[in-house]
């Protein structure tokens, strides 16, 4: 974990206590941390699994690897530094998304185990849930949605990932998807289970009532 390079920073808590705002939104929060190859799916299972939880009602926000690579994290490439602080200044933001009371998801690469780990560490008391999309390279290869392992190949693209750059596998993930084999939807059930028994979402999962919905009288 890299030092602070100031001393005269303290950090400053609050009033509104984690169980607070768990008992405001019906929901706890935490980082669910999808990781896996290029073409593996993270972004399509971040995405449903993102529309499951509005659709019941839930906080959540989608952390994607272009989109903040577009804003926060545009100053950086993808030397083996470069991603190791993309990958802890998400980790920060997650985790303070989590903080807030929200279900961050995140859709990175994330290729070290090392930087898996800083990001796990970051979020203190909020639960953490490491899943790995465990799609082989070959099918990776046949997706190939952005074309990024064809440049790869033909050596217009250096330090890729699974090609020229290594990807460690997890090693005691939460939860393993074979997005190779098994469907989004299937898949994003995956996730909503474990979190629902890991206490983090009501089961069953259902959208809440609206205000004041149990004391509305009937129009004559």
């Amino acid at each position: 974990m890299a030092r602070m390079k100031s001393r005269n920073v303290l950090w400053h808590g609050g009033q509104v206590s984690a169980a607070d705002r768990a008992g405001l939104l019906g929901q706890r929060g935490c980082v669910v941390w999808l990781t896996g190859l290029s073409g593996s799916g993270k972004s399509t299972l971040a995405r449903v699994l993102e529309s499951r939880l509005m659709a019941a009602g839930r906080a959540c926000y989608v952390l994607d690897g272009d989109n903040i690579r577009q804003g926060l994290n545009r100053d950086l490439g993808f030397s083996p530094a470069d991603r190791r602080e993309n990958i802890r200044r998400v980790g920060e933001v997650a985790a303070l998304l989590a903080d807030a009371g929200l279900i961050a998801i995140t859709a990175f690469i994330s290729p070290y185990r090392a930087s898996r780990k800083s990001a796990r560490l970051a979020c203190g008391d909020s639960p953490f849930i490491e899943v790995f999309l465990n799609a082989s390279l070959g099918v990776c290869q046949g997706r190939d949605p952005k074309g990024l392992y064809a440049k790869a190949g033909a050596g217009k693209l250096r330090r890729f990932t699974g090609i020229a750059a290594p990807y460690q596998r997890p090693v005691r993930p939460e939860i393993v998807l074979d997005t190779g084999a098994r469907s989004v939807e299937d898949c994003a059930e995956d996730i909503l289970d474990y979190l629902k028994s890991a206490n983090i979402l009501p089961s069953p999962l259902t959208p809440p009532p609206l205000r004041g919905e149990g004391n509305r009288r009937k129009r004559t």
